[in-house]
């Protein structure tokens, strides 16, 4: 049994490793170096370190289990299937038989992740698929989505289920 002054050690390392790493994308995508934006990052990136530090440290109260990293790695992947999607869409829309190779449909699955956060995570990448819209993420892992044609869905639950299992080690 951990005793409460390790449980609040570890609260603070997860609360200042998360305000180091949003205040590194603060600096990095603002591109704004004097006195008041810098300020203004500190305050937020305070805010939303306080709010969020359980996102990134993502497991049980006895041991934070560290998902940005993870996370990461997965998102490239999730970036060449967004592009792989485009291009198929972009497929779809200039054919000469547009109307005939659209075929759209729900694809109903249950999926193994068992988090909450996991299975958002499932829900906004497909989501975030041109083609696929999640419409239904229930509680117990069903899942509804709706694909422009038989194409966009034939790969779920698929690849991306399993690597956000990766990420989460679910």
């Amino acid at each position: 049994m951990k005793s409460d002054r390790t449980g609040k050690k570890q609260g603070v390392i997860h609360f200042c490793v998360t305000f180091l790493l949003t205040f590194f994308f603060w600096v990095l995508f603002s591109g704004r170096f004097d006195g008041f934006h810098l300020g203004l990052g500190v305050v937020s990136c305070l805010m939303v370190s306080g709010l969020t530090r359980r996102l990134v440290f993502y497991g049980d109260a006895s041991g934070g289990l560290f998902i940005a990293a993870r996370f990461l790695r997965y998102l490239p992947w999730l970036v060449y299937q967004i592009l792989l999607a485009n291009l198929h869409l972009l497929y779809l829309t200039f054919h000469p038989r547009m109307m005939d190779k659209i075929n759209p449909r729900i694809i109903r699955f249950d999926t193994s992740l068992k988090s909450d956060l996991s299975r958002t995570t499932f829900a906004n990448s497909i989501t975030l698929t041109p083609g696929t819209i999640t419409v239904y993420a229930g509680v117990m892992g069903g899942f509804a989505v709706h694909c422009i044609d038989e194409h966009s869905g034939r790969a779920l639950p698929g690849a991306m289920e399993k690597r956000i299992s990766e990420v989460f080690r679910e």
